[in-house]
C-alpha cells in the first residue's frame, strides 16, 4: 500500500481515537445482538478506514481476516484501492460512511449520519460508528509500529521519522488506562458521542 499523501494521525489525536473506540465498545455489542453486525460487513468498513488511512499493518492483516472470510482477491485489491464496487447493496452506505468518517478525521457531516440511521436504523447506525471507531484506533496505532517495524527492513514510511514511530507507540501504552477511564466518565456523564463537521 502506498502511504505518501496520507497524513499521519498527532499525538492529540491518538487520545481522542482511542477514547472514541472506548466509548464505542458497548454500541458494538449491542449492534452485533442485533445481528446488525456480521463479519464480512465488520471487514469492508476495517478495509475501508484502513485504505483511508494508509495503515500498511492494518492492510496486511485485515486483508488475510477478508480471504479467510471469503472475499475475493479481487473484492479486496479493489477496497484497497478505493473502489467499492464490489460491496453488496446492503452494506454499501455504511462502508461509505466509515470512509467519509475517516476522511473527516472522525467529525461526519449531519446529513451523513442522518441518512446512515434512517437505513441501518439507530443499532445499526451506532454498530457502523463503532466499527469505524475502532479501526481508526487500530490504525493510529498501526502506523507508528508498523513503519517502526518497516525501518529496520529497509522500507521505512517516507512520512514518518522514527521520533514519531517511539512517541506514538510510548503515547499509546500511557493513554490505555487514561483513555479507558475517560470514556467510561464521558458514557456515564452522557456526553454526546458524536460531533460533526460544520
Amino acid at each position: 500500500m502506498q502511504n505518501s499523501g496520507k497524513k499521519l494521525f498527532t499525538v492529540f489525536e491518538l487520545y481522542q481515537i482511542m477514547t472514541l473506540a472506548f466509548r464505542s465498545i458497548p454500541l458494538l455489542k449491542r449492534a452485533k445482538n442485533a445481528g446488525k453486525m456480521d463479519k464480512s460487513f465488520l471487514e469492508r468498513i476495517m478495509l475501508a478506514v484502513t485504505e483511508v488511512n494508509g495503515c500498511a499493518a492494518c492492510s496486511y492483516y485485515h486483508t488475510k481476516v477478508a480471504l479467510e472470510e471469503g472475499f475475493s482477491a479481487e473484492e479486496i485489491r479493489a477496497m484497497l484501492g478505493g473502489n467499492f464496487v464490489d460491496v453488496p447493496k446492503e452494506q454499501l452506505s455504511g462502508v461509505l460512511f466509515a470512509q467519509h468518517y475517516a476522511d473527516l478525521r472522525g467529525k461526519p457531516s449531519r446529513e451523513s449520519w442522518s441518512r446512515i440511521v434512517e437505513e441501518y436504523g439507530e443499532v445499526g447506525a451506532y454498530g457502523i460508528l463503532a466499527v469505524t471507531r475502532m479501526i481508526m484506533m487500530g490504525n493510529a496505532i498501526g502506523i507508528p509500529s508498523g513503519s517502526f517495524a518497516l525501518r529496520f527492513r529497509g522500507k521505512a514510511d517516507p512520512r514518518s521519522n522514527v521520533f514519531y514511530e517511539l512517541l506514538m507507540m510510548l503515547a499509546m501504552v500511557v493513554f490505555l488506562p487514561l483513555t479507558g477511564l475517560t470514556a467510561i466518565l464521558l458514557n456515564l456523564f452522557k456526553a454526546p458521542i458524536l460531533r460533526f463537521s460544520e
